[in-house]
């Protein structure tokens, strides 16, 4: 029940207070300026009605494998038998379906776009509800809500692992619970099983960096990223691990309205929010974000953490992405939580169809948003290469034919996308 939700996180902002914890000071901050009628205020064009249903979504090849495989090449959607996540707000989906201000500490998980499991596809779309259409046994999916600084149980959170307000600099952390939550749970063949992992990351160091820029470079960001990876590449077999390319920050600037909701913008990102424009402090906050992607792509863009049994791929429809506008050019505010920095469910499932399918185009051909304004088709797993893609274009082919020739290939890939996503392809 929402409001019995809300007095828990209520109860959290006064007597039960976290101390210590940076989100929360933040939130306090900003919810000081609010009024007790914008606290109460319903906007139920942020909320998902519980009776909304998607059109069903069927492929025509939604098969395991006829043996687990024992390549990371060719692992297909059904053989996947256990899903994870590790991140922040964005992955915990803080305020996600929240109807009030007092919502927002609630983390939606059951609907995070990368792991939610509320019900099914056609409840909400997630990366693990897609998957569960392939195979409605996967480990892991997150079946709840749980509160901010509130200790949670995997019965809430699933391998949903993220905490919200974690920077770069916590992921080795996160990797370390996510690894020995993997060895010891019941329900999975940690050495057989495949796994997939997605991780976003890096977007609250940018937030963070005129507070810390040494703590917050760059150069940190790859390195706590580098040993994440390498704890996983050395500790866990048969782990597919998507690496999301973080946003283009600048344009969240537009995301706002004259309501109190939005001075909580500038609590939780106020390196990006304050500076003024056309400032020597935003061109340089610019060029940071600029520096992260270009980083991560010099990182991933390699066979480094490519193996027999584990592969990392680095999924970048995000790089270009422009926030959903109006006809009339302004921002759609249904896709954002009353913070004006977060998204509803609207916006976690138009990043679930995106990451799904930059997971079956390969490298070099996988499609970018640039934005999400228009709706994004999903498209099934190709026919001549129904496995998810994970050989790096750097790396030497055992494969004849198709890997071979991975350029051409990911031309006629891009060419396939493109025709599904028109609704030129039936598929």
């Amino acid at each position: 029940m929402e409001w019995l939700w809300i007095a828990v996180a209520t109860c959290m902002l006064t007597s039960c207070s976290v101390k210590g914890n940076d989100w929360w000071w933040e939130y306090e901050e900003g919810i000081r300026h609010y009024s007790k009628e914008a606290l109460h205020k319903e906007f139920p064009e942020k909320t998902r009605p519980v009776t909304f249903k998607h059109p069903p979504f069927q492929c025509p090849d939604m098969s395991p494998s006829p043996s687990i495989p024992s390549s990371v090449e060719f692992v297909k959607a059904a053989d996947i038998k256990v899903i994870a996540a590790l991140g922040d707000s964005l992955t915990t989906a803080i305020g996600a379906n929240a109807t009030t201000v007092l919502g927002i500490p609630i983390e939606y998980r059951h609907v995070s776009w990368s792991i939610g499991g509320y019900g099914s596809f056609q409840d909400a779309i997630t990366l693990a509800n897609i998957i569960k259409l392939f195979n409605p046994n996967l480990v892991g999916a997150a079946p709840g809500k749980t509160v901010h600084g509130m200790q949670a149980h995997i019965s809430e959170t699933g391998f949903n692992l993220a905490v919200t307000g974690h920077n770069t600099f916590n992921l080795p952390g996160q990797t370390r619970h996510l690894i020995d939550t993997l060895r010891g749970y019941e329900g999975l063949n940690f050495e057989q099983d495949w796994k997939l992992l997605t991780i976003l990351m890096g977007m609250n160091d940018i937030c963070d960096y005129c507070k810390d820029k040494a703590l917050f470079s760059v150069d940190n960001f790859i390195h706590y990223m580098t040993v994440s990876l390498e704890m996983l590449m050395n500790e866990v077999p048969r782990m597919i691990v998507n690496i999301v390319q973080i946003l283009p920050m600048q344009t969240l600037r537009e995301v706002q309205k004259p309501t109190p909701g939005c001075l909580l913008q500038r609590s939780f990102c106020s390196c990006l929010i304050e500076p003024e424009a056309k400032s020597p402090e935003l061109r340089e906050l610019v060029e940071v974000n600029l520096e992260f992607q270009k980083r991560l792509e010099e990182l991933l863009h390699s066979d480094r953490f490519f193996r027999d049994n584990f592969a990392v791929v680095l999924q970048p429809f995000l790089k270009h992405a422009d926030p959903p506008r109006l006809p009339n050019g302004k921002i759609d505010m249904t896709f954002f939580t009353h913070d004006c920095f977060h998204f509803t469910i609207k916006g976690h499932e138009e990043l679930a169809k995106g990451l799904w399918n930059n997971m079956f185009q390969p490298e070099g051909g996988k499609l970018m948003v640039n934005s999400f304004s228009d709706p994004i088709g999903l498209i099934c797993p190709p026919t001549e290469h129904p496995y998810i893609f994970t050989r790096p274009l750097s790396a030497k082919s055992g494969q004849p034919q198709l890997q071979s020739n991975a350029q051409s290939q990911a031309a006629v890939y891009l060419l396939i996308s493109l025709l599904v996503g028109l609704g030129c392809l039936g598929l």
